[in-house]
């Protein structure tokens, strides 16, 4: 699992290390993990990292410091070093020793011929996008060259990942000690490219955002036994669908029939829809150990929705569903509660505009949590879960801009549904549902339609769980 840290975190774990090592000993450790991602990047060309051209665009902070080291180190390998600072006044005396030693040099303007551009200039503490001088810099990065950031691309917000102004795309990150929060949710993220992680010895508590890989993801996902039997494994029931919106049953139940659960039982008015594209489903009322409801539902079926949630079985809701949810009785469920809203569903739940959900998606997501005491998984360019009373919010690693499409999230909502019936919590349904949901989406490629979604899920989990 990729664990990250908020900037307070990771600078007061920083604080208490460099309390026990030499001045500087922090700062070498970077830049030599730094120097070396550099080296392996320039390697890859045929005159390797001797003679190669690296500019370092340079900040007045220890994120320039620690650009221009790493710089030292690949001119004592003999590649040609040149420092671009933001502010020539205020670079870092003790780097800029340490790369003019070694041959480095420094210029006010950026060359148009490199092959590597170290992006040096804000670290992660810089907040509210790149000043002029910096985005005058990153501007004149020279076309086709590729960029390594250090820590995190200039510009975007460590601890959200928003962009509230100029910033650097990076195609490759190379961050210190733990990943940070920026570096996982978009748009921050997008910017990112690659990330490498360089170990320097910190001592981290808790993390503040978490994401699952391919074995999290095969450790959560329920494998029936030879006792097992459809009921054992869970029995999933499925409110959704319209005269307007038949689809969204038919959607909702392909995931939840490819979600592990022993058995869908179907409850509205497309059962003729649903029977004629999968007859396995169970029609009607009846004992599940989970509910979905809302996809499609259309206006005026609030009372459908009060029904289930009065119920003790866990319930995910979506889409219509979520309109005029009561957070008072959501807090007084003891079963597991999933909501699923996209940024405008959210939005009306808290009760602000869309804009403000979209520029701060994690607050938003912690705050959905915490007033209706439920778990919510925020559904968007990385979808988002959080947990009421929990630390960590998972972020998804697996989506693509090709699940923009209508019925996806249906498919999904069926899908975490069957995974919330076969016994894992909400946090645990609504992060590797989405997961599974992305890798599908990944397989399938674009464009895409939601259906191809919900049939390329068998191969999702294979993947996850294959040696």
């Amino acid at each position: 699992m990729r664990t990250a840290y908020s900037v307070e975190t990771v600078r007061a774990a920083e604080r208490e290390l460099m309390a026990r090592l030499p001045e500087g000993a922090l700062m070498v450790r970077a830049a030599a993990g730094l120097a070396a991602v550099c080296a392996g990047l320039l390697a890859r060309r045929p005159g390797r990292v001797y003679g190669s051209r690296v500019v370092l665009l340079v900040g007045p902070g220890d994120n320039g410091g620690d650009a221009l080291y790493a710089g030292a180190r690949l001119a004592r390998r003999g590649a040609g070093v040149t420092a671009v600072p933001m502010d020539p006044a205020r670079m870092h005396a003790g780097g800029l020793a340490a790369l003019r030693a070694a041959g480095g040099r420094v210029a006010q303007a950026v060359p148009q011929r490199a092959d590597l551009v170290v992006d040096g200039l804000l670290g992660i503490g810089g907040r509210g996008g790149l000043r002029p001088a910096g985005a005058a810099l990153a501007e004149r990065i020279p076309p086709g060259v590729p960029v390594v950031a250090v820590d995190l691309p200039s510009g975007v917000d460590a601890d959200t990942g928003e962009v509230a102004g100029p910033a650097v795309t990076a195609d490759v990150t190379v961050t210190f000690g733990a990943y940070k929060p920026g570096l996982l949710i978009d748009p921050g993220a997008s910017r990112a490219g690659a990330v490498h992680l360089v170990d320097i010895g910190l001592e981290l508590p808790e993390p503040e955002v978490e994401a699952l890989q391919h074995a999290d993801v095969a450790g959560l996902l329920p494998e029936p036994t030879a006792s097992s039997d459809k009921y054992r494994r869970g029995v999933v029931g499925i409110v959704a669908g319209s005269a307007q919106y038949p689809g969204a049953a038919v959607l909702a139940v392909a995931g939840a029939l490819r979600g592990g659960a022993g058995a869908v039982r179907y409850v509205g008015p497309a059962a003729d829809s649903v029977l004629a594209r999968y007859p396995e489903t169970l029609i009607g009322p009846g004992r599940v150990q989970a509910w979905v409801i809302g996809p499609g539902l259309g206006e005026g079926r609030a009372g459908e929705v009060a029904d289930v949630l009065a119920g003790d079985a866990a319930v995910l809701v979506d889409a219509d569903g979520l309109r005029g949810l009561d957070p008072a009785a959501l807090r007084a469920r003891t079963a597991p509660t999933l909501l699923t809203p996209h940024a405008g569903e959210a939005a009306a739940l808290l009760g602000v505009p869309r804009e403000s959900v979209e520029a701060g998606r994690l607050a938003a997501v912690r705050r959905l949590a915490e007033r209706y005491g439920a778990t919510v998984l925020l559904k968007g360019s990385t979808t988002l879960v959080a947990s009421g009373g929990v630390r960590a919010v998972r972020v998804n690693p697996t989506g693509t801009p090709w699940l923009a499409t209508a019925g996806s999230g249906d498919v999904l909502s069926g899908l975490a549904g069957s995974l919330l019936a076969g016994g894992l919590s909400g946090a645990d349904a609504g992060s590797v549902g989405a997961y599974l949901h992305g890798l599908a989406a990944r397989r399938t490629g674009g464009p895409l339609l939601a259906h191809q979604v919900a049939e390329a899920l068998p191969a999702a989990w294979q993947d996850t769980t294959r040696p």
